[in-house]
């Protein structure tokens, strides 16, 4: 299957389910290129994702995060350049 490059932004609204995100996203480190979290103690917090995997493998990461109540979550993805030769 066709591997593609995207983005993932994470907004964390309930604190208490931060834990299940960091289980999440540990259990996909493969496909996960780089990650920053912008910690906010007045606002929701974000996690920023940088991937590289099939659309199943990034959708399974996003469908598992979009579960967890209190979490928003937006993807984008573009066709991986590795791809080509």
């Amino acid at each position: 299957m066709e591997k593609r490059i995207g983005t993932v932004i994470i907004e964390i609204e309930k604190r208490e389910n931060a834990p299940y995100v960091n289980q999440i996203i540990s259990k996909h480190s493969d496909i996960i290129l780089g990650r920053q979290g912008l910690p906010r103690s007045n606002k929701n917090s974000i996690i920023s994702l940088i991937l590289e995997g099939t659309t199943d493998e990034i959708g399974s990461l996003t469908g598992q995060l979009g579960r967890i109540d209190g979490i928003e979550v937006k993807s984008a993805l573009l066709k991986s350049k590795c791809n080509e030769k």
